[in-house]
């Protein structure tokens, strides 16, 4: 590992220790071998300036919910380094009343919850500590000869912690273990299957010297073989219908054990094929997790996909639960039995969430998981904390009320969309809307500029010609391979033709109008349905038009295909309604704010009416103007519970039309 200490830079920071912490955090941020999405600790001592002018000595100690990668000074909460101290020496301290102490000891009201190590970074004496969950070291720690692993390594330079639950008890332990210890000839200490600290009185010193403990451990590693298996290429799959079609189904199995929708991020990479494909796979990857850390987002082990979804599903909840009768004292609750990451042989690894951002935490901490796991077979064998261990971690009362003080999930939280005619008007605002109420959309659209205007990790642009029905099928099966699965489909791109009457239509124009604006949805359809039929409450919206029940003269092609394609809606909603996919159709109308509605166009329309263009937008029985926003909202409706008993339905969006009623 190497140092990415820059002087230069450094130097800008030299009077500020805080501005120093934060730098000095980030380069451990930087790498995900020492810390991931949210571990790792990191303080500072230093003297501030009270309201009265006196300086007393501060703790500025990580921030609960900060990530080292990202955090900034606020991220730093303000203790009083005496009080921490005389925390120290108490017999005794309930978790909830150390939280309460530590925030109570701040001297900013509204900087975050201080980390629950914050004790232990009082007591030592250095002004800078560093702490991380380095996966080489605590891959040497989860050995069966771990801890003399780490003493042969270290020497007398580091202080080896046995394992103990974080918090005042682990700050108590370390306190009585170094009673009389010479701290000035310690670099840092190593806690037995959690962790390493460094420390020193210089930023850059304590940085370096986590540094080096690290690569150290690496050189172990590295000398002893410690290899991972690696798929061969010819043997990787991106996944046809059926593969896709599986994961759907393992998507549904593990969504409803949860009771939530959910995500999956699939790696299928060499590394995880390999690992996926290891003959004892099943022994090795349910042992436990890298570090106890890690049990709050993933659980203490994974489903092994080696029979149907709903019965390893099942199988693993039954165990679960079981688990939990055999380690729970009175008042706890089990949460939900659900996986949260899975070893499918043949495939890879599997991570589920309720959102994308979730499903790839899992994904991160369980590609570093499945690494340290197979270097620990080489040296000995991996040998994770005892399951009670982790288990009070996983049911720990102050990681239960962060999971307590999560706010109510969006309305879309964990589901999965497709939306066609995308790239502007009725399409983009329902990809928005979709989005913002929590699903993962893929959006398409012939115009290749959707591709730059959706680049979120969920919520994708796609280029895409709806009447090639490969390229459909393409799309279809990037949303499930990307997502897991499919639960709702927006199917709304068309286009208007030109007004021409009968007598005069050129016979493209006809074509051309069926193929768009009713064929490829039925194609669409078509596509979608194997994965619907797998979906968590499926829906399919198709965008129709008002002129279906209030044509007019000069919109033959137009209105005939808006017209079959309600029928195809209709139709749908009869035979899919028994797989549970409800199908309903929108009638909007005067949509001003699409691309077909240009000023031209617009005055050109108020002039043949004797009107103003804005008493031309409001001609309607309500005198409302209708745009995107008002049709993507009740597409978000029609898709959601609201409307969850609802199938066959023709719904106008026109501010009331007197030809329509």
């Amino acid at each position: 590992m190497q140092s990415l200490w820059n002087e230069e830079t450094a130097a800008s920071f030299a009077e500020n220790p805080l501005e120093m912490r934060v730098y000095s955090s980030r380069l451990l941020g930087r790498e995900p071998s020492l810390v991931l999405h949210g571990g790792g600790n990191t303080s500072v001592k230093a003297e501030v300036a009270n309201l009265f002018g006196e300086h007393k000595p501060i703790l500025y100690v990580k921030g609960s919910g900060w990530d080292l990668a990202t955090i900034e000074a606020p991220g730093f909460a303000p203790v009083c380094l005496e009080t921490l101290k005389r925390m120290a020496e108490l017999p005794t301290l309930s978790d909830p009343d150390m939280v309460r102490a530590q925030r109570a000891a701040m001297s900013d009201p509204y900087a975050p919850n201080p980390s629950v190590e914050a004790i232990l970074h009082a007591i030592i004496p250095f002004k800078f500590v560093d702490h991380t969950h380095a996966d080489a070291v605590v891959t040497l720690t989860n050995t069966p000869d771990g801890e003399a692993r780490v003493r042969e390594l270290y020497g007398d330079r580091i202080l080896i912690v046995p394992y103990t639950m974080p918090g005042f008890v682990l700050a108590k332990v370390i306190r009585e273990l170094t009673r009389g210890v010479d701290w000035s000839q310690l670099d840092g200490m190593v806690l037995m299957n959690h962790g390493v600290f460094s420390f020193a009185d210089d930023a850059r010193a304590s940085y370096e010297r986590m540094i080096e403990l690290v690569t150290m451990a690496e050189d172990v590693l590295t000398k002893a073989g410690a290899t991972v298996a690696s798929a061969p290429p010819e043997s990787l799959v991106s996944g046809g219908a059926a593969v896709l079609q599986q994961l759907a189904d393992i998507r549904r199995a593990v969504s409803r054990a949860r009771g939530v929708p959910g995500i999956i991020c699939r790696d299928a990479s060499p590394e995880a094929v390999g690992f996926a494909n290891l003959p004892n796979v099943a022994d090795i990857a349910t042992r436990g997790p890298l570090t106890p850390d890690h049990v709050i987002r993933t659980k203490r082990v994974p489903l092994i996909l080696d029979t149907e979804p709903d019965v390893a599903v099942s199988v693993y909840g039954d165990d679960y639960r079981a688990c939990f009768d055999r380690n729970a004292s009175s008042g706890l609750t089990c949460l939900d039995p659900a996986p949260r990451w899975a070893v499918w042989p043949g495939q890879g690894v599997l991570a589920f969430g309720t959102s994308v951002k979730e499903a790839a935490v899992i994904g991160d901490i369980t590609a570093h998981t499945l690494r340290a796991i197979q270097r620990a077979e080489c040296l000995g064998g991996w040998q994770a904390l005892h399951e009670k261990d982790i288990f009070e971690v996983e049911y720990w009362d102050l990681e239960q009320a962060k999971l307590r003080k999560a706010g109510k999930s969006p309305t879309f939280a964990g589901k999965i969309a497709l939306v066609t005619g995308a790239a502007s008007g009725i399409g983009r605002a329902c990809a928005e809307a979709l989005h913002t109420q929590g699903a993962a959309v893929l959006a398409l659209d012939i115009d290749p500029a959707v591709e730059a205007q959706f680049t979120v990790a969920d919520l994708v642009g796609r280029q895409c010609d709806v009447t090639d029905i490969q390229a459909l099928q393409a799309a279809v099966h990037e949303t499930v391979r990307r997502f897991g699965g499919l639960d709702i489909v927006v199917s709304n791109a068309g286009s208007f033709p030109s007004n021409s009457r009968i007598d005069e239509m050129d016979s493209s124009v006809w074509e051309h109008s069926l193929q768009i604006n009713l064929s490829s949805h039925e194609q669409l359809l078509q596509c979608c349905i194997p994965y619907l039929e797998r979906g968590i409450d499926p829906a399919v919206v198709f965008m129709a038009s008002k002129n279906v029940t209030a044509p007019g003269p000069g919109a033959a092609a137009y209105s005939v295909a808006k017209a079959g394609l309600t029928q195809l809606a209709r139709i749908a909603a009869l035979e899919l309604g028994p797989k549970g996919i409800r199908v309903n159709v929108l009638h909007p109308d005067a949509v001003f704010d699409t691309a077909i509605w240009t000023d031209e166009v617009l005055e050109n329309r108020a002039r043949h009416y004797g009107m103003s263009v804005q008493e031309y937008k409001t001609k309607n029985l309500l005198k409302v103007e209708i745009n995107s926003n008002d049709v993507a909202a009740l597409t978000c409706a029609l898709a959601g519970p609201l409307f969850a008993k609802t199938t066959g339905a023709q719904i106008p969006i026109d501010g009331g039309n007197d030809r329509v009623i």
